[in-house]
């Protein structure tokens, strides 16, 4: 397995979505993921004002290999979607936790990412 980075102020779903906790909850998607899709050359996200829930399907990445469903790390509503990830999808191969992050959330619950992974939890699932 390449050495991927997983930065220590997120937190991680067993589905390969990381959060930045806040007030509004930024969700993307581990390098791990986007390394295991490949080329990233399509991004459906959910719509600003849909409300989507922790654990279900809200929207896909196509690679060059295969499509895969994005899951809701947390319950609440869409504040935001990447639009960059419109034009440019490949910003998930090359900044995953920056540039191409994918969607904001208001949680209906403001404690609801505390029982995600830490950084070091999610690695050691992964090996």
């Amino acid at each position: 397995m390449p050495d991927l980075d997983y930065p220590a102020d997120l937190r991680y779903t067993s589905e390969h979505e990381w959060v930045r906790p806040g007030p509004v909850v930024r969700v993307g998607i581990t390098a791990y993921a986007q390394d295991a899709l490949g080329d990233i050359v399509y991004v459906s996200l959910p719509e600003e004002g849909a409300h989507v829930e922790a654990g279900q399907a809200c929207g896909e990445v196509e690679s060059t290999k295969s499509v895969s469903s994005i899951y809701s790390p947390i319950s609440g509503t869409v504040q935001t979607r990447n639009p960059a990830l419109d034009d440019s999808p490949e910003l998930v191969n090359s900044d995953p936790y920056g540039d191409g992050w994918m969607f904001d959330v208001q949680p209906d619950d403001p404690d609801s990412p505390v029982g995600l992974m830490s950084a070091e939890e999610y690695r050691a699932g992964l090996g």
